[in-house]
């Protein structure tokens, strides 16, 4: 309940503590009584609600309640009181006021020193306003009568209900600071079972909104039952903040105990000469003697310890102190496992766990070569970049084993927080290093080969880049001096090899890129992938299933057969997936005794993988404006179509297939040089106002974008106006500019595997491109053909036979060029 203002009730306490009600049975009878006036001026109440027969102070500051009070003030001084809807709006209008409320009776107006107006009122009898009739100087209504329901006489029920009332209301009276204990008479004397409840729910400490849905309920009894719930939740309210109030100061109390009890404790023991907290100083003196830290160190130590000796135990500080103090024990200072530099024994460890990944093992044994000629060198840090599933964080342990290295592994993936790369300072609750000193730690040495996996996927948050914080970490010129918040001492991890991760260079920022060196992990051939199946997967997943190598056997054409209509990947991981598919099958007829053959037959892949998916393959050349095109995505390369449509029309382009922008500039870069040079394609001008073109892209579903396909697009307009077909089995990638220049793209490796596993024969690239296919390994690109150019009008001579397509459409030309086909 609130604070109570006694002064306000027109009623007294006498000298034999008898309260006379500011409204009795009688009075309110009264009041019910009077005649119902049929327009009343209405006074918006902003922040309470006035119920009948209640007594409150009103402070007017809006001029229009202003005008209104002293107009009602000089007549009969009657007004009707409502509350707003929302309490916020300065200038309430019509809509933005309740239509029940109570008819007051202005009882006194004064002027206060501040220049405001308060008036005190008193509530009569509720009433609803029928109709807004004026609102200039102030709001007046139309009103009628609010119908009431009152309880039988001697209804025990509501008895209870309003017995309960006064208890409770006592009860909050009682054990609240904030009312005085003379509302206790007022609440005995009141002998009004309706006023009691009014008087109660305007006091109540609850939001006006509740408040006026008390005054809005018709039924008395259902009124009081509200009241009583409201009435209830504020005792137990008051209670619980009581109680907490009493276990705080008990727990202040216990601290003071618990402090005096300690220094006896401290006392008695340094009289026994046994005491912990010395034996546990001792303790750390000799741990600090064994590492091989430097001066820096070593004097940051014996600061600390010095620190944590005149620390109180009972102090939160000690816990924090002693967890410092560990830390710097625990971490490897100047501590190395000692590399081997057996270069043949590296490179068997490296061939054994990983098939193919030349590049990556060469650049593993140069290092180790010149770590073994020099003895001493910065780590360099690498950076393995492909597709998902070509083993590049599963290398990381082959390379920690092949120079007896430790191995650790930190995932970046979703990494948000700059403190988890730097750590907290140990002034804030909860601090701890960052998860580089932790991993570090954990290893007990400090040259560990470091994964740091998934690099491209770092995010930005509330709390800082985590990329910008690994700018120090990974460069070997600065991370010999890391500095962890929490460590808050420079830490040396110039020995540490760390391996970064990535699938996409494109979203890793430019210059943590620059401190890496990147070096290109690509996809596998389906022939390598067998090799990988059988001498890595087969024995991997027959281990993990619990089958013996007699009880499954699978052939190289059942494993091609797989890899070409069951995965759709550059790595191996979903062929891994597969394979362990078959193998549970496997296991399943051997626990349930069913005779089965050992060996996987092709017939059977789709009994047990179910229907398979046919790669994307390269069709025919029968229809005009149709381009096979060669695209890089996250999960190595594939062949799209470039298919292209001619209507009559106006010269309208629209293009379809889910395109992202640079690819839908392509397109109207490939028209563009088109029309420009139609007289190269034998094409009037006017062919191309006459005809709309749509080119399309399927598999709408998937994102496209990316400048490689405008080659692609461009023949297939040159195809498609001129009704020639393309050349057979032959695809292309390049990127084209308004002058008919070829310019090269990325992700050639991906793009070749992905022709070769489609049948494509021949392949037009731009020559800036020839030493990235210089740089494949000759397996790779055995028969295939390349073409090399540089201008668009070569790869059209190229691409376009002088056959025409079956049913050509008859397509305006110059006579010449009709001849000379």
């Amino acid at each position: 309940m609130k604070k109570l203002n006694i002064e306000l009730f027109s009623g007294i306490v006498d000298k034999d503590s008898e309260f006379i009600p500011l409204v009795t049975s009688e009075e309110e009878e009264r009041f019910n009584a009077e005649e119902l006036p049929l327009e009343l001026p209405i006074l918006p109440l902003r922040n309470t609600v006035l119920f009948p027969g209640v007594v409150i102070p009103i402070t007017v500051g809006r001029d229009k309640s202003i005008r209104l009070i002293q107009d009602v003030f000089k007549g009969d001084k009657r007004i009707g009181v409502v509350s707003q809807i929302d309490e916020e709006i300065e200038e309430p209008g019509i809509n933005d006021l309740n239509s029940i409320g109570t008819i007051a009776t202005v009882i006194r107006m004064l002027k206060m020193p501040d220049g405001n107006t308060t008036v005190i009122i008193q509530g009569k009898k509720r009433f609803e306003i029928e109709e807004i009739i004026q609102s200039e100087p102030y709001f007046k209504a139309k009103i009628k009568k609010f119908n009431e329901f009152f309880p039988e006489k001697n209804d025990k029920d509501f008895e209870a209900i309003t017995a309960s009332m006064k208890d409770l209301a006592n009860r909050i009276i009682e054990i609240s600071p904030n009312i005085p204990s003379e509302a206790k008479f007022v609440i005995k004397n009141i002998d009004s079972d309706s006023f009691l409840i009014n008087f109660i729910a305007s006091n109540l400490n609850v939001e006006v909104k509740k408040k006026q849905e008390l005054l809005e309920t018709p039924d008395l009894k259902e009124r009081a039952k509200k009241v009583l719930t409201l009435l209830t939740r504020e005792l137990q309210l008051i209670e619980l903040k009581t109680d907490i109030q009493n276990k705080v100061k008990v727990d202040l109390d216990k601290q003071q105990r618990d402090y005096f009890l300690h220094q006896q404790m401290k006392t008695i023991q340094d009289e026994l000469g046994d005491n912990p907290m010395k034996q546990e100083i001792e303790d750390l003196h000799k741990r600090a003697k064994k590492k091989k830290w430097n001066d820096e160190v070593k004097a940051a130590f014996e600061k600390e310890l010095e620190k944590y000796q005149r620390l109180n135990p009972a102090a939160a500080e000690h816990s924090i102190q002693h967890n410092y103090l560990d830390l710097l024990l625990e971490l490897p200072w100047n501590e190395f496992s000692k590399d081997q530099f057996d270069l043949k024994r590296a490179q068997r460890i490296l061939d054994r766990d990983h098939f193919g990944l030349e590049k990556v093992k060469e650049r593993i044994i140069e290092h180790l070569a010149v770590l073994k000629l020099k003895g001493d060198m910065k780590s360099p840090i690498l950076c393995l970049y492909g597709p998902p599933g070509v083993g590049k964080t599963s290398l990381g342990k082959s390379v920690a084993e092949a120079v007896g290295r430790k191995y650790v592994r930190m995932s970046l993936g979703g990494l948000r927080d700059e403190a988890e790369i730097r750590g907290h300072r140990k002034t804030y609750i909860g601090a701890m290093p960052g998860r580089i000193i932790q991993n570090l730690k954990k290893t007990e040495t400090s040259n560990p080969v470091f994964i740091l996996d998934e690099i491209d996927k770092l995010s930005i948050g509330m709390q800082g880049d985590p990329a910008s914080a690994l700018l120090e970490v990974l460069d070997p010129e600065q991370n010999e001096n890391f500095h962890d918040n929490y460590v808050d001492l420079n830490y040396d991890l110039s020995k540490v090899l760390f391996i970064a991760t990535a699938n996409s260079l494109s979203t890793i920022p430019a210059p943590l890129r620059d401190r890496m060196e990147i070096i290109e992990v690509n996809g596998y051939t389906v022939e390598e992938k067998i090799e990988i199946a059988q001498k890595h997967l087969v024995p991997k997943q027959l281990l993990e299933n619990g089958i013996k190598k007699s009880d499954f056997k699978i052939k190289k054409p059942t494993i091609e057969r797989l890899i070409e209509n069951y995965t759709r990947e550059s790595g191996v991981r979903g062929l891994e997936k597969r394979l362990s598919k078959l193998i549970r099958s496997r296991a399943k007829a051997i626990a349930m005794d069913e005779p089965v053959d050992p060996e996987v037959k092709i017939e059977e892949l789709n009994t047990i993988l179910g229907p398979s998916y046919e790669r994307s393959r390269y069709v025919d050349n029968n229809v005009a404006g149709v381009v096979t095109g060669l695209a890089w995505t996250p999960v190595g390369g594939d062949i799209l179509f470039i298919e292209s449509s001619i209507t009559k029309g106006k010269g309208k382009l629209t293009l379809t297939g889910n395109l992202g922008d640079v690819m839908k500039e392509s397109a109207v870069i490939a028209l563009e040089y088109l029309k420009a040079h139609a007289d190269h394609f034998g094409l009037e001008q006017e062919v191309f106002d006459c005809y709309n073109v749509h080119i399309h892209v399927p598999e709408g579903a998937t994102p496209k974008d990316g400048p490689s396909a405008g080659i692609t697009i461009l023949t297939a307009l040159a195809s498609l106006f001129t009704q020639r077909k393309v050349k057979k089995y032959l695809a292309m990638t390049g990127e084209i500019t308004l002058r008919g220049n070829v310019l090269p793209v990325g992700g050639i490796k991906e793009k070749i595997l992905a022709a070769k596993r489609a049948n494509i024969k021949e392949i037009i690239v731009s020559s800036e491109n020839k030493r990235h296919i210089e740089d494949i390994e000759e397996r790779y690109i055995k028969g295939l053909t390349f073409h090399y150019v540089d201008l668009m009008q070569e790869v059209v001579d190229i691409a376009l036979t002088n056959e025409k397509v079956d049913n050509a459409l008859e397509i305006v030309r110059l006579p010449d060029y009709e001849k000379a086909l």
